[in-house]
C-alpha cells in the first residue's frame, strides 16, 4: 500500500503564537486514521496547511502522492473536505448548494448525490438557513462525499448529528474505503476512534504522539487531554 498523507516536520506560527510544531505523520492507503485532540492542540491548523488554505514556515506535505503547495488544485479535485464548521449562503436551496459543489469540480455528481441524500435524509427543497445544525451537516457531507474523492478529509464530522445519521456517516465512509479510498477523521469523540478508525495520532499542544493502535483507553486519552 501506498502513502496517501505524508507530513514532514511541519512547523505554523502565527505571528509569535504556536499552531503547529515539528509534526510529522504518514497515513497508508485504505485507512480510516484518527485524529484527536483538545480543541487548540493543531488539528485544525494541520488540516489547514495540507490543503492549502495557510502557509506553513517549515516542513513539507505530500498528498496524493502531489505536493500539497505545488499541486494544490490537482489535490482539491480528489479530496472531500469537510470543515467543523458548514457554513452556506443562507438563501440558497439545498439542491442547489450540493449541485454547485459538484459543478466547482467540474463532474456530473448526481446519481451519487441522491443516493447520499437518500442514506441521510437530507430535504433538498429547503432554503439553508431553514435547517438545524445538523441538517446543515448532512449536506456539507454530502457535498465532500459526491465526487467519490480518493482521500477524505473530516473535521468533527458528527457534531450535531443524530446517534443514527452518525451510524449511517460511519456505514457510508466504511462503504468508500472499501472501493480505496482514505479517510482521515478529526474528533474529539473517543468512541468513533476506538470503532472505526484502525490507527490513530493524538494532537496536544502543537505537537504529535502517534499510536500504536487505534484502540485507545480511557486512561491514556484522559492523560492528553488533561496532562
Amino acid at each position: 500500500m501506498t502513502n496517501v498523507i505524508e507530513i514532514s516536520h511541519l512547523t505554523k506560527y502565527y505571528g509569535k503564537h504556536r499552531g503547529v510544531e515539528d509534526v510529522s505523520l504518514t497515513v497508508r492507503e485504505g485507512d480510516i486514521f484518527g485524529f484527536i485532540g483538545p480543541n487548540g492542540a493543531g488539528k485544525s491548523t494541520t488540516i489547514r496547511s495540507m490543503l492549502g488554505f495557510l502557509k506553513f514556515q517549515q516542513g513539507s506535505i505530500r498528498l496524493l502522492g502531489m505536493d500539497s503547495v505545488k499541486d494544490r488544485e490537482e489535490i482539491l479535485q480528489n479530496v472531500g473536505y469537510m470543515p467543523s464548521e458548514a457554513w452556506f449562503y443562507p438563501t440558497m436551496k439545498v439542491k442547489d448548494v450540493i449541485r454547485y459543489a459538484a459543478d466547482v469540480r467540474g463532474k456530473d455528481c448526481r446519481a451519487e448525490a441522491e443516493k447520499l441524500c437518500e442514506k441521510l435524509k437530507v430535504d433538498t427543497e429547503k432554503k439553508i438557513r431553514e435547517l438545524s445544525l445538523g441538517n446543515r451537516k448532512k449536506v456539507s457531507i454530502v457535498c465532500a462525499m459526491q465526487h467519490k474523492p480518493r482521500l477524505f478529509i473530516f473535521d468533527e464530522p458528527t457534531g450535531g448529528l443524530d446517534p443514527l445519521m452518525q451510524k449511517h456517516f460511519f456505514e457510508l465512509i466504511e462503504a468508500y474505503v472499501k472501493e480505496g479510498a482514505t479517510c482521515l477523521l478529526s474528533t474529539h469523540v473517543l468512541s468513533e476512534v476506538n470503532k472505526y478508525c484502525r490507527h490513530a495520532a493524538i494532537m496536544r499542544e502543537g505537537q504529535l504522539t502517534m499510536l500504536e493502535s487505534a484502540d485507545i483507553d480511557d486512561e491514556t486519552f484522559l492523560h492528553f487531554y488533561e496532562e
